[in-house]
């Protein structure tokens, strides 16, 4: 049995010859096999299996550049130096708040800076020994840990998936007990003002009085969403957009670092599309540095980035813009063309034609820019040419149909189509004089040539203002000539003594212009408008308001905030006779039958107690609706009569006269009254019978513009 279970050892667990440990063979046994015999039974002894070769660590996943460079300390920031100063301040006077909000746009730094204070109020230096300093060492237990997102007292959370109150409840719990490991509890909230009320409301107590261990860092993107009562209770920092500039000589220094070339215009191109967002840049720049490395390029050029990007050609952009503001059309459609084989998107070139549009127009009104550093040597070369040639009033046209026409391309079945089209009416409008020109022609041209000389007219190239200097507004996209005709105000300019004037308003062809224009002859048979006579200031001593006329009672009721009495009146009472303190109206079908009482109620409440209000079925007056409307047509027919407009309709088919605006004229259209002095005697209408409008008169052409705030008051 024995000899059985040393077998059976031997078998399980095989020693070697040498070994101290091997078992002797007693007398009477079987006799082991030779070692050279192979098996227990013989049978030889499969070859030991070699052993395998060690396995290669595992290569460590790839980290983008946005998460591979993100700063570690305040000096890593890059365009915020404003927040960098305070904060740094702040911990050196140990005045470190308890509730830090960081807002700006995506990409600036604002988890960033949330992370870098964490780590900067836990931070205990290399020995363990440190306090909470504004340069965090980056080696301490607490400044690892927190680096690698795995710190059991800082707790972040995204708001966005997280909005409810119990959420906020979970941190209010957690604000109650003392840090496990750090110095200070910190809870960082990440896109804060998609919390819903009840969370807001959860969380301002404790934010109001935190536990002194405790700090809360918000950080949004929209700070008006986040409610005022949290706002009071947090210190804000404004993280700003960071400079093309900076950008640029950043990725420069990225792209150095990861061994790739890039030429100064394709990373500029990559600044420029990071519109300000360190993380959209890092991004783009590590996608360019994958196109260049996977076409085999040495140097990634702009013409890689601008088709990775799909934007079309800057230069190729700038030959457009020229082509179309000299009325080219097939070379701006070759272009676009071009632009379209190499990948550029339809939306993209109106973008990129209205970023240069813009760029040229401050180019011109600011000529500094040109020498500055900011802007690529072409860009300052050619926009700047373009800048000298083009006019102000070209410019804001451009932009106009521009910006019209790029939501055209967006909500059209066929962008490519819609984009050739706006390119279309650019090269057309070029040919055509800008609207001020227009009027200048008309005007100084001679009788019986009005139609050539418009034709003629050729464009400014100093500004789009009149010789008053208004400058014109710009206006929408079309061929069409709209004017509005009518008085520029009513009361006369006492500051430099002149009388009332109209001006023409006008546009056409995507913009406006506001012309004075010329007094016309005596024989054209348009009188002045009598000036009102000033209205005597009330005394203290006066309870009751003085009501000379009928309209002044129906505005007198509008101002007691009765609405539906003053429509009544205004719409539908017709005065037979007025002779203070005694009304006689009547009133046209429809009129609720106590509308008489009403009015009288007001009257005596209000104005004094020997008010009456009568009802007579004579025709009496029209109402001042009717009246305003007779005023309105007459000069309306005044308008389309003057020989400018005359001149304009001539050179301009299809353009109409549009509404005709009259600043003198009351909210009922009128003209003022010529009321006396109030004496308690009874006052006679001033627009008794047939409404008879004034006839308009024009300033010579050195007055200056009156603005309607000489009118109505700032």
């Amino acid at each position: 049995m024995r000899s059985a279970f040393r077998i059976f050892a031997r078998m399980s667990a095989p020693l070697p010859p040498d070994s101290d440990d091997a078992l002797p063979v007693e007398e009477g046994a079987l006799p082991m096999p030779e070692a050279a015999g192979g098996g227990l039974f013989g049978d030889p002894t499969p070859a030991p299996a070699p052993e395998p070769a060690p396995e290669a660590a595992p290569a460590a996943p790839y980290r983008v550049l946005a998460r591979k460079y993100r700063p570690q300390t305040f000096d890593d920031l890059i365009g915020q130096e404003s927040t960098v100063r305070i904060l740094r301040r702040a911990f050196a006077l140990n005045r470190v708040a308890h509730a830090y909000l960081l807002t700006g746009v995506r990409g600036v730094g604002k988890t960033t800076t949330a992370r870098i204070i964490a780590r900067a109020l836990n931070c205990i230096g290399p020995d363990g020994k440190g306090g909470p300093t504004a340069d965090p060492c980056g080696v301490c237990a607490n400044c690892t840990a927190i680096l690698a997102d795995r710190h059991p007292d800082v707790l972040e959370m995204d708001a966005a998936s997280r909005t409810g109150v119990d959420d906020v409840r979970e941190i209010v719990e957690a604000t109650r007990y003392r840090p496990i490991q750090a110095r200070m509890k910190v809870f960082i909230i990440d896109e804060v003002h998609m919390l819903s009320r009840n969370a807001f409301n959860a969380l301002l107590k404790t934010l109001e009085e935190p536990p002194s261990q405790v700090t809360f860092v918000f950080a949004t993107t929209e700070l008006r969403k986040v409610p005022v009562t949290v706002l009071s209770r947090c210190q804000r920092f404004d993280l700003r957009r960071v400079p093309q500039a900076m950008l640029t000589a950043h990725f420069e220094a990225i792209a150095q670092k990861e061994g790739a070339v890039f030429a100064p215009e394709a990373v500029q191109l990559i600044a420029r599309a990071a519109d300000g967002s360190v993380r959209d840049g890092l991004s783009l720049l590590d996608q360019a540095i994958a196109s260049g490395q996977a076409d085999g390029a040495e140097r990634i050029e702009p013409s890689a980035v601008s088709a990775m990007l799909g934007l079309a050609d800057r230069v190729l952009m700038f030959d457009l813009l020229d082509a179309l503001m000299a009325g080219k059309p097939d070379a701006a459609l070759a272009i676009t063309d071009q632009a379209y084989a190499h990948g550029a998107d339809p939306s993209a070139v109106m973008s990129d034609l209205l970023d240069l549009t813009h760029l040229v127009t401050r180019l011109k009104t600011v000529p500094d820019l040109r020498d500055g550093v900011d802007l690529p040597e072409a860009e300052r070369t050619r926009g700047g040419a373009l800048a000298d040639r083009l006019s102000m009033a070209t410019l804001s046209r451009a932009w106009q149909m521009l910006l019209k026409g790029a939501g055209e391309v967006t909500d059209a079945p066929d962008p490519r189509m819609a984009a050739d089209m706006v390119l279309l009416r650019l090269c057309y409008v070029a040919e055509l004089p800008t609207p001020d020109a227009v009027i200048r022609a008309l005007r100084d041209a001679p009788a019986g040539g009005s139609a050539g000389a418009a034709g003629q007219a050729p464009e400014q190239t100093s500004g789009g203002s009149d010789p008053t200097g208004h400058v014109a507004p710009p206006g929408g996209s079309g061929s069409g000539l709209v004017g509005a005709y009518g008085r520029g105000s009513g009361a006369p300019d006492t500051r430099q003594g002149t009388p009332p004037r109209a001006h023409l308003r006008l546009v056409a062809n995507g913009g406006t212009v506001e012309e004075h224009v010329p007094a016309p002859e005596p024989e054209t048979g348009m009188a002045s408008v009598p000036e009102p006579a000033p209205e005597p200031a009330p005394s203290p001593e006066e309870a009751t308001p003085s009501l000379r006329s009928w309209r002044e009672v129906v505005a007198f009721v509008a101002q007691t905030r009765s609405a539906r009495l003053h429509g009544l009146l205004r719409n539908g009472a017709h005065l037979v006779r007025f002779a203070p303190p005694e009304i006689v109206l009547r009133f046209q079908p429809g009129i609720p039958a106590r509308t008489d009482r009403d009015l009288e109620r007001l009257l005596r409440e209000h104005a004094g107690p020997d008010w009456r209000v009568e009802l007579s079925r004579e025709a009496g007056e029209p109402t001042l609706d009717e009246q305003g409307a007779e005023v309105i047509a007459l000069h309306q027919t005044q308008a389309e009569a003057h020989p400018l407009v005359q001149a304009i309709l001539a050179a301009f088919p299809t353009a109409r006269v549009g509404e005709v605006r009259d600043h003198t004229l009351d909210e009922y259209g009128l003209p003022p009254e010529e009321l006396p002095e109030h004496d308690g005697a009874s006052v006679p209408t001033a627009l008794g019978g047939e409404a008879e409008a004034p006839d308009l008169d024009f300033a010579p052409d050195d007055a200056d513009f009156l603005d309607e705030r000489d009118v109505f008051g700032s």
